[in-house]
């Protein structure tokens, strides 16, 4: 039986055994010690990076020792990288990475299990099919179909026709009984309201101030950090610790590319105790509209002076009453199975708050002319100057000074509103200016490539007294300047010399049209193209639109949460019988086989199929010729067309 040399505790497997040293740090101090020892011998002059092919799926918060049924600690042996030569000579890599971990961050505390685990568990103990409620597959293939195609109306004329009910025999009868089925499934934090009332500044006809009642629907958001760090499904792309990235084993060439290869995890982790593990919580916001009608606008009892500000002051209130359980977890951590199986004090902490920019300045409580990071005064916006940050603190301060009565030069000077109690007050280690980041949609594509460089390009070109030739060097340096900086900005991985070359197209450009700042916040952060608001954009129409289209249009905010909820339940199923399909011994096909029975004899040895090609046939001629870009992306879905160019 394997069992630990340093403690002396017996496990029934090799892998069981690696857990445990990596989950008790007095086990795990041994073996680093004794794998320090073991490479003393073969240290060069250049620092040595634990290595990956491409970008590492995660990181594990300690070495996990490669170890057989009665372990002997081995040498660590160096990996090399074949050089490669492309057609011009130069050599690479094959985008291998070099990495230098934090170890004294994402320790293992105990093992678990995640809630897919426990399901299984649940659905032994009871002989449950996978797809239970659902009689077999098919049945559960048809439910998964229904509930993304029909609503309530149609999914009950289905189920009622007669050749579904007499030739299909399908257990569902009735809409009632499928949304019975669609309960039992395994779901997602659940929805809960909250009745906001707001007390306006209007009076009735009796001569009492009008007043609202706002619903706020909100979900958990600890309870979401735990069904999302603990969903196998991202098992491949989980990090419980910040690393350093480099293209080069020396570790000069540094690369970034997910938030924990950037600058911000590292610093936060300073902050926290040894073995914390960050889950770095990113917010969006952005209002639409749901219909064209006059109903579906608030606050009413407000005059229309009044109203804007109410508005903003209720956006914060709402806001601090759904993030409310962060403080707590933020502060004191939370013990969350993760997808290693293991149990980790995770602390939930905002990171980064992806939004355009009218929403940005309604997060950091300023005026619409003011930059919502920084300090620049409103007719200095776009000049190439280092201006201070907003800090939270001091903004703070200034709003409490502005509530008691005072009246402070500060808050006129940094363009505040009165917006007293920000939602992001008290949130700990967060710095809601530093979250805000570059939004490659609005800020480059439509701002800068489409509102400021084509008309300026196209004014300038206009104009008969300017010189042709000087004119033609001029625009073509700026508007190669801007290009440059567009798609340097929107690289999925970024380096030591795509972060120069962002720079330095920054600068040719201001020598010629002064307007753009945004680089800190991808060595901070990560790749811009990680914080796009093309995603929430997008999801406009999934979680909001389209629920709101399945509703009656009558008290419609419960069957929109409804609604959602279903769509989860059956993704968070789907998500389930695939990753039991992929566990040893858990075909879900053969979920209910017989365990007594000797399947091996019966077994016939079958010839080992033979693997499907894929294969894709292209139209000679293309159906739909002569699409322009906003045609793609909306008729077609394509909503990353642009950054795949």
């Amino acid at each position: 039986m394997p069992h630990c040399v340093f403690c002396g505790k017996v496990t029934t497997t090799p892998e069981g055994l690696k857990r445990h040293i990596v989950g008790r740090p007095g086990c795990q101090m041994q073996y680093e010690s004794m794998i320090e020892e073991v490479e003393a011998e073969n240290l060069d002059d250049e620092p040595d990076f634990p290595h990956q092919d491409a970008a590492p799926g995660h990181v594990h918060p300690h070495p996990s020792p490669d170890m057989d049924d009665n372990p002997v600690l081995s040498k660590t042996h160096r990996i090399t990288v074949k050089e490669v030569e492309d057609e011009d000579g130069m050599s690479f890599t094959n985008n291998s990475q070099y990495f230098k971990p934090r170890m004294d961050a994402g320790w293992a505390l105990h093992e678990g299990e995640t809630s897919f685990e426990k399901y299984r568990t649940y659905q032994e103990e009871e002989g449950e099919d996978p797809w239970s409620p659902f009689d077999d597959e098919e049945e559960w293939d048809l439910a998964h179909w229904l509930i993304k195609n029909l609503g309530q109306t149609r999914t009950e004329e289905f189920l009622k026709l007669p050749i579904t009910q007499n030739r299909s025999k399908l257990s569902l009868h009735n809409n009632h009984l499928f949304l019975q089925y669609m309960d039992k499934l395994p779901c997602r934090p659940g929805w809960s309201c909250k009745k906001v009332t707001v007390h306006g500044n209007c009076e009735d006809e009796k001569g009492e101030m009008l007043q609202e009642e706002v619903e706020l629907w909100s979900r958990d958001p600890v309870e979401c950090v735990k069904e999302l760090i603990g969903n196998p499904s991202f098992k491949e792309h989980m990090a419980y610790s910040p690393a350093k990235a480099y293209a080069d084993h020396a570790g000069k060439h540094r690369v970034i590319d997910e938030m924990w290869t950037a600058d911000w995890w590292g610093k936060k982790q300073n902050a926290l105790p040894d073995g914390a593990t960050i889950a770095p919580i990113i917010l969006s916001s952005d209002k639409t509209s749901l219909s064209q009608f006059r109903g579906d606008n608030k606050l009413d009892c407000f005059t229309p002076d009044a109203c804007s500000l109410a508005g903003y002051r209720l956006f914060h209130h709402c806001m601090a009453l759904l993030l409310q359980p962060l403080i707590g977890a933020g502060n004191d951590g939370v013990e969350m199975v993760c997808v290693d199986l293991w149990g980790h004090r995770v602390y939930p902490i905002l990171a980064v708050y992806v939004t355009n920019f009218l929403e940005q300045c309604l997060v950091s409580c300023c005026k619409e002319n003011r930059c919502p990071k920084c300090l620049i005064a409103a007719n200095e916006q776009g000049d190439a100057l280092n201006s201070a940050m907003r800090d939270p603190e001091s903004t703070k301060d200034i709003l409490h000074k502005r509530k008691i009565g005072q009246h402070p030069l500060e808050f006129e000077a940094n363009g505040l509103r009165t917006i007293y109690k920000p939602f992001w007050a008290d949130l700990p280690h967060a710095d809601i200016f530093l979250a805000f980041t570059p939004d490659l949609l609005h800020q480059l594509h439509k701002g800068v490539f489409k509102d400021h460089l084509v008309k300026w390009c196209i004014n300038i070109i206009g104009e008969d007294e300017m010189d042709a030739c000087f004119k033609a060097i001029r625009v073509l340096v700026v508007a190669r300047s801007i290009l440059d900086f567009s798609y340097y900005a929107q690289l999925h991985i970024q380096m030591t010399e795509s972060l120069e070359a962002l720079q330095t197209s920054l600068t040719v450009f201001h020598a010629n049209k002064d307007i753009l700042k945004e680089l800190t916040s991808i060595t901070l952060f990560g790749a811009a193209d990680g914080f796009n608001t093309e995603l929430p954009e997008r999801l406009h129409i999934d979680f909001a639109k389209d629920s709101y289209r399945a509703s009656n249009k009558w008290d419609y905010e419960e069957q929109m949460a409804l609604w959602l909820q279903c769509q989860e339940a059956v993704f968070i199923c789907s998500t389930y019988l695939d990753w039991l399909s992929q566990q040893p011994h858990s075909n879900p096909h053969d979920f209910d086989a017989d365990s007594d029975t000797d399947s091996e004899s019966e077994t016939p040895n079958l010839p080992a199929a033979e693997p499907l090609q894929a294969t894709h046939a292209l139209a000679k001629v293309p159906a739909h010729p002569h699409q322009s870009v906003q045609t793609i992306i909306t008729a077609h879905g394509a909503t990353e067309f642009l950054p795949a160019l």
